[in-house]
């Protein structure tokens, strides 16, 4: 399986990083070992001092399938979750300035923990849909995701036109606005709604 995520895809979170709005979207790959089952702890990795959460909303693809028309694409997945994207953000701006590609940076192991799914017909309208993050009791990110700039279907489309998607692949979304770093000691919780979904400690 493969992990598909989604770059500057909610408005705020562009400015708050002072990266330009893209006209199309910005995509990048996580590698398997990148995945942290619920439950397990993260672990800090060694070569980065200022690693940062980013929350977003998660499609498991249901079927194979490419070139994709955006009206059909909600015939390929059947689940939601909720992941993080963990970024070692200083990594990630030495790469950027050199011009280099983020996958140090975004893929190293255990940057991509993520909940159980569940039936997407759990919610009436994937493009209303609630979620946010919790840093020790205290919410650090709340999006909804009518706030996305290209919204789940859109992207399952325009992803598919380069990569064959199939069963078991997973693509993260985007994060809103309100990412900052993590500390030894954090323990990081994620709702869909009011739904807790994930949950899990740095270590």
């Amino acid at each position: 399986m493969k992990i598909i995520a989604v770059g500057r895809n909610y408005a705020e979170h562009i400015k708050e990083l002072n990266n330009e709005q893209p006209e199309d979207p910005v995509i990048f790959t996580k590698p398997e070992t990148a995945i942290l089952r619920p439950g397990d702890p993260f672990f800090y990795p060694d070569f980065s001092s200022d690693v940062h959460f980013e929350v977003e909303i998660l499609v498991r693809i249901g079927r194979t399938g490419k070139n994709i028309e955006q009206k059909f694409a909600h015939r390929y997945y059947d689940e939601i979750g909720i992941g993080v994207d963990f970024t070692a953000r200083d990594l990630q701006s030495k790469l950027k300035a050199k011009g280099l590609p983020w996958d140090l940076a975004k893929g190293f192991n255990g940057s991509a923990p993520m909940s159980s799914f569940i039936p997407k017909t759990d919610f009436p309208d994937l493009r209303n849909l609630n979620f946010r993050l919790d840093v020790n009791g205290e919410t650090r990110q709340a999006g909804n995701t009518s706030m996305m700039l290209f919204p789940i279907d859109y992207l399952i489309s325009f992803v598919s036109n380069y990569f064959m998607l199939l069963q078991g692949d997973i693509l993260f979304t985007g994060t809103p606005k309100g990412v900052g770093p993590v500390q030894i000691g954090d323990r990081l919780t994620a709702y869909i709604e009011d739904r807790k979904m994930l949950e899990f400690d740095v270590k």
